[in-house]
């Protein structure tokens, strides 16, 4: 079942690209964009980050959180390559899938997470989530409006 707008974003803790755990109610206050991504270097997802790690990025001011099956070893060689100082790359790694399952963005049969974002307030709750195919790109311009509102 999927994660309706207006609900609270499910919690969880994952290992970050920098070793550190991340857990996603440590950014209560703050506006949270949630990318659910397949892979680390395939080249949609190079594409999305690569927009959103943009110098002129309107995300500036949220927290940028991509998650993925990856490990985190794969998660830091992607982060540098990227050059993504503003974004905690989360390696959803084991149990394989658990957090992108909680999120209904698991594709078990291909054994990666989806796509799909989820822009969450700073209270934890959801307000706009967009579930696109793997080689699809969310729509930007809707979540960053979505952001925009959270900001204030």
């Amino acid at each position: 079942m999927a994660l309706e707008i207006g609900t609270e974003a499910p919690d969880f803790t994952l290992a970050g690209s920098d070793g550190e755990e991340v857990t996603l109610s440590q950014f209560r206050g703050q506006p949270v964009y949630l990318n659910f991504y397949p892979l680390a270097f395939s080249p949609v997802c190079t594409d999305w980050f690569t927009a959103i790690v943009s110098d002129d990025s309107p995300y500036a001011g949220a927290v940028i959180i991509g998650v993925s099956i990856d490990s985190k070893f794969t998660l830091a060689a992607f982060k540098e390559q990227m050059t993504a100082d503003n974004v905690h790359f989360l390696a959803d790694f084991h149990p394989k899938g658990a957090v992108a399952q909680t999120y209904d963005v698991y594709l078990e049969q291909a054994g990666i997470a989806g796509r799909a974002t989820y822009v969450i307030d700073a209270n934890g709750i959801i307000v706009d989530v967009d579930h696109v195919a793997p080689l699809e790109t969310p729509d930007a311009d809707r979540l960053i409006a979505s952001l925009q509102t959270c900001k204030g």
